[in-house]
């Protein structure tokens, strides 16, 4: 048992497709833990089936917060994240409950077990100016303005990468310090207690199975009529991170008109591929991680041992 006197929080982690949601159910029957979705696709109304959000089944069976809060139109930052997922774990806590975490949105996870540096908030009014200085003179000339206060952000943010060069540009003109100094300052240490899993085939060939499985189930479903509704709204694009959700671009692409039907298929595919490769690339260089199998009818004993409940 630890000494520690924080607050239990457990997290399970893994890339998309490897069983996550199926283990945080099963050890709701053991625990006394509520679910907390770390997804970035979830927080979406209306995007059911293209983000394999739990159907109503399984939560009416293991209830998950944070999922369903957002409009598509709307944006969702990892700042934001954090303060929703701190609000429903104290009222866990408060409950005598245990919070887990559950999900694939690694960026979520690390800014909520790291804490996340100070930088400011986006500002309208910079933003807009730095947009019309860039039209005027061009990227390159606002790359080279970022060279001179903040050379490590210049020399990481590529001159073509306009977002990236925007923020660090406006986190500047904001707070009057650079993103580098910013970002190098430590949050205050984490109220909880985190107990970290990550669950995976240890067969990459085996989630690249479950991934095109899982894909092309979605399309026996009605995903097509889930992305044409979308459209049919008028208010949505592809510049939105909602509609820029892996599955969701490619269907996107294909209502309107941009590619064929099995291109559709197989970019989606390959897309959902890409987003797992980049997930395990993550949790590979994550500390303090418990590795589980997916599949493994042992995976609820070997958390439950851990966590010597």
């Amino acid at each position: 048992m630890s000494t520690d006197p924080r607050p239990l929080a457990i997290c399970i982690m893994g890339p998309t497709a490897s069983g996550k949601t199926d283990l945080a159910i099963a050890l709701r029957q053991h625990l006394p833990v509520e679910l907390i979705s770390v997804d970035s696709a979830l927080i979406y109304k209306q995007m059911d089936i293209g983000s394999a959000k739990p159907t109503a089944a399984e939560l009416t069976q293991a209830p998950h917060r944070l999922i369903d809060i957002l409009d598509p139109s709307e944006s969702y930052s990892a700042a934001d994240f954090v303060a929703d997922a701190h609000r429903e774990m104290a009222k866990i806590v408060a409950d005598g409950k245990i919070p887990l975490l559950v999900g694939g949105t690694m960026l979520y996870f690390k800014a909520l077990i790291e804490g996340l540096s100070p930088l400011p908030s986006a500002d309208a009014t910079i933003r807009a100016q730095i947009e019309a200085e860039a039209e005027q003179l061009g990227w390159q000339a606002l790359h080279q303005q970022l060279a001179e206060v903040d050379p490590i952000s210049a020399e990481r943010i590529h001159p073509n990468d306009p977002q990236r060069l925007l923020r660090a540009l406006e986190v500047y003109r904001i707070s009057g310090k650079s993103m580098t100094e910013l970002t190098k300052v430590k949050a205050p240490p984490s109220p909880y207690r985190y107990v970290q899993f990550a669950i995976a085939p240890s067969d990459r060939a085996v989630l690249h199975q479950r991934i095109e499985q899982r894909f092309l189930a979605m399309l026996q479903q009605p995903f097509e009529q889930e992305v044409h509704a979308l459209m049919a709204r008028g208010d949505l694009d592809t510049n939105l991170p909602s509609i820029r959700c892996v599955g969701y671009r490619q269907m996107w692409s294909y209502l309107s008109g941009e590619i064929d039907r099995d291109t559709m298929v197989a970019q989606g595919v390959a897309a959902t591929r890409q987003l797992a490769k980049r997930q395990l690339t993550w949790l590979r260089g994550w500390g303090e991680l418990d590795w589980l199998e997916s599949g493994d009818d042992d995976n609820v004993g070997k958390v439950l041992r851990k966590l010597a409940l």
